[in-house]
């Protein structure tokens, strides 16, 4: 058992197992809480009695939700970053231009997290919404951030974390992923070949300081097709580009 093992609460860590059980599955009953958690209904129901009496959870229909109290959270930590307010604007003007998904992620720890979402008239719905986290080497925003990185830092990241394959195309050889990120920093954006999502692609470019601080990145995910289409005429990597050139001026100055 590790030090950090030892410190952890078990009541604390099963509240928040049962927290995300319900996020993930849109609300959960007594039954499903305790037959995914292999715990007693007992003690699944003190916990939802519990986090339903603090306005954490509510009924709906006999099953259980997450309550809306989780924005006042969800705000407060999106308030940390400058970067939301900078961006916003800027991602739906891209999204609305494109008509496709705009992503604004921070990275947290070894994650990246959205922050920010907006869909065009033509975007598709994928499994990431805002609060979603994410592996960074298999995403456009993420590998755009990390080819921004210090040496250091990305070296860390390849050894705490690794590159875990979340489909075929993922890159998970250390030397290609490397090789990838030098190409990144050549051209100035990333690409998504279908390495987390099979048939989505995403052009991503990192949101930098004049100072070399890498703040976030951007992108923009598209169906494979689509992506193919535009990739003849250029303009998707360079309209995400100045976007993110834009946020980082904003944010910097604002």
């Amino acid at each position: 058992m590790t030090a950090n093992d030892s410190r952890r609460i078990q009541s604390v860590e099963t509240a928040f197992e049962i927290l995300d059980y319900m996020q993930h599955n849109d609300g959960a009953g007594v039954t499903d809480i305790a037959n995914a958690l292999s715990v007693s209904k007992s003690t699944a129901h003190g916990h939802l009695s519990t986090l339903e009496s603090l306005g954490y959870v509510v009924t709906v229909d006999g099953e259980y939700r997450v309550g809306l109290r989780f924005l006042e959270f969800g705000h407060n930590a999106r308030s940390r970053y400058n970067l939301y307010e900078a961006a916003k604007a800027e991602a739906d003007q891209l999204a609305n231009i494109t008509g496709e998904r705009c992503q604004i992620m921070v990275a947290e720890g070894h994650r990246g997290v959205y922050i920010y979402q907006t869909a065009g008239e033509r975007a598709v719905q994928t499994d990431s919404h805002i609060g979603s986290s994410v592996d960074l080497h298999c995403t456009a925003v993420g590998k755009s951030y990390l080819a921004s990185l210090p040496e250091d830092d990305l070296e860390a990241y390849l050894e705490d974390v690794g590159l875990t394959e979340n489909t075929e195309y993922t890159i998970t050889d250390p030397e290609a992923f490397r090789a990838e990120l030098a190409d990144i920093r050549e051209q100035g954006y990333a690409l998504n070949r279908e390495e987390r999502i099979i048939g989505m692609r995403a052009v991503g470019a990192p949101i930098v300081t004049d100072q070399d601080e890498v703040l976030g990145a951007i992108s923009v995910s598209v169906p494979t097709t689509r992506l193919e289409d535009r990739q003849s005429d250029g303009d998707l990597s360079e309209q995400v580009q100045r976007s993110a050139r834009v946020i980082a001026i904003r944010t910097t100055y604002s």
